[in-house]
């Protein structure tokens, strides 16, 4: 039989904190489609909040690039200013100091446009990524008493970030994979290209050893790079939940007063300081690290037997 002081544990129980399930719902895909949409062979195409976030990333990077060089180019003596320096700037860095180096001067020029792209690309993403947009949005829904199925109160619901998605860097290292594989062919030629991941040169017997180690690199580079972007992503956000955790832990094993001071004294400037850290370091690097991987492998494709 149930017995009552068995049903005031349960309902203690789910009134407690569980720091497991807050984290993972902070930095997961949202638990319901925001829009949906049809099955269309075997893909449901219906609209997640990484989805979401992938569009306003999209669209916030082609309205300020676009509206920012437009300006540039009506003034009569085009003299970079305000956010076109900025843009200069990372321009002739990923030109300079990434493509050129790696792809060489001839094929500077080729790569620079879809580099620089899918440089941009992630770095907006990583940055929006760490702006509580949707905390906002949630107070205007706490306020508005939106019913749960509303589009105001599913958009609150999962992380923000979405280069912290696996699907989504897994489609990012596809592009690197192909763009290695277009490399190669417009340099060499597509026969040329893949006879060009064995090494020449080599006794016959090694071959066979070769062959399937280089097919595997085909492949585990991009692998790489998926695994890379969003396991950092992803880490820097469940550190700064781990650690602003602490508040309602002390305060749920103690007390009140308790929370508040471990939060005033540790769980505060801690999370501060690792979300400056993120901010300041590990967005724009791993934008840099992907761009940078990408571009190596890609002169790798063209410079073969170098």
């Amino acid at each position: 039989m149930f017995q009552p002081e068995t049903a005031e544990h349960a309902q203690h129980a789910a009134g407690t904190f569980n720091a497991g399930e807050v984290i993972i719902g902070h930095v997961s895909n949202g638990p319901h489609p925001l829009i949906h949409l049809p099955t269309i062979a075997g893909i449901d195409f219906s609209v997640t909040k990484h989805v979401l976030m992938l569009w306003i990333a999209a669209t916030v990077l082609f309205l300020i690039v676009t509206t920012t060089v437009r300006r540039f180019l009506r003034q009569d003596r085009p003299i970079p200013t305000g956010f076109m320096t900025v843009l200069e700037i990372i321009v002739e860095f990923i030109r300079d100091s990434i493509v050129e180096p790696n792809v060489g001067r001839k094929w500077t020029m080729t790569w620079t446009p879809v580099l620089l792209t899918l440089g941009l690309f992630i770095l907006t993403s990583n940055l929006i990524g760490i702006i509580p947009i949707f905390d906002v949005v949630g107070l205007a829904n706490h306020a508005l008493h939106m019913p749960e199925e509303s589009f105001l109160a599913q958009v609150v619901h999962g992380g923000t970030t979405a280069t912290g998605n696996f699907n989504v860097t897994a489609a990012l290292a596809t592009i690197s994979f192909f763009l290695i594989i277009i490399a190669g062919t417009r340099a060499h030629g597509f026969v040329q290209h893949f006879k060009n991941l064995v090494p020449g040169g080599v006794p016959l017997f090694v071959y066979p050893i070769l062959i399937p180690i280089e097919i595997m690199g085909m492949f585990v580079r991009p692998f790489a790079l998926m695994a890379r972007l969003a396991a950092n992503m992803t880490g820097g956000h469940i550190a700064i939940l781990a650690i602003i955790s602490f508040v309602f832990i002390f305060a749920q094993q103690f007390s009140a007063a308790v929370g508040i001071g471990v939060g005033a004294l540790l769980s505060v400037p801690l999370a501060v300081g690792v979300l400056a850290l993120e901010a300041i370091v590990v967005v724009p690097v791993q934008a840099y690290v992907f761009t940078l991987l990408t571009a190596v492998f890609v002169g790798m494709a063209i410079h073969a037997h170098h």
